[in-house]
């Protein structure tokens, strides 16, 4: 392979992440307005513990953000973390992402309180909970590389699985982070 074939490889595909990320950003952000505009009306497809018809919420509540203060918290830390998981590959990115979404939904909504759990934090604590774990699983420089980045500027989200406020889905912190580990031991080996 020339040097030029890969030079456009690589930027063929940075560019194509941040166009996913860009995605990603994009929809939480629509939502958020949608949201917003009328008087939170979406919050009420939150992931409800123990009651039937809020088993919607174990798709649409990672999406939903409970003020404008909350959905600012998220986005940022959300699209750093996507970007970073983009570096295991878009297709390990997608299955990762919608196997921790579904495995954190399932587990607030079996043990989770009884309240309406929303916000993209379980998405991301599944994307820290992966993304410390799967560089060291996969044995490569630069994803061992991200691992160390991740648990230096992001370590103290380890604290966000400890009930410390009422009004914040440590459940979904928790299940979140579980949910990234099991996702790491199962698909961090054998990256491309």
């Amino acid at each position: 392979m020339n040097s030029k074939n890969f030079t456009s490889r690589t930027s063929s595909g940075l560019s194509q992440q941040l166009k996913i990320v860009g995605c990603i950003f994009v929809l939480i952000t629509a939502i958020e307005i949608i949201n917003l505009l009328t008087g939170r009306a979406l919050n009420h497809f939150g992931n409800i513990p123990r009651y039937i018809p809020g088993l919607i919420g174990v798709l649409t509540g990672p999406f939903l953000h409970g003020s404008l203060s909350h959905y600012l918290s998220n986005i940022i830390p959300l699209c750093v973390l996507s970007f970073l998981m983009l570096q295991y590959g878009n297709k390990r990115f997608f299955g990762v992402t919608f196997f921790c979404i579904i495995l954190t939904g399932l587990l607030v909504w079996l043990f989770g309180r009884s309240a309406s759990h929303i916000g993209a934090s379980s998405v991301i604590y599944s994307y820290f909970g992966f993304l410390l774990l799967a560089g060291f699983l996969s044995r490569k420089f630069k994803l061992i590389l991200i691992s160390l980045l991740v648990a230096f500027f992001y370590g103290g989200l380890i604290f966000g699985v400890l009930p410390a406020r009422t009004f914040v889905s440590w459940e979904g912190h928790l299940f979140g982070f579980i949910s990234g580990l099991i996702a790491a031991r199962l698909w961090a080996k054998n990256v491309p």
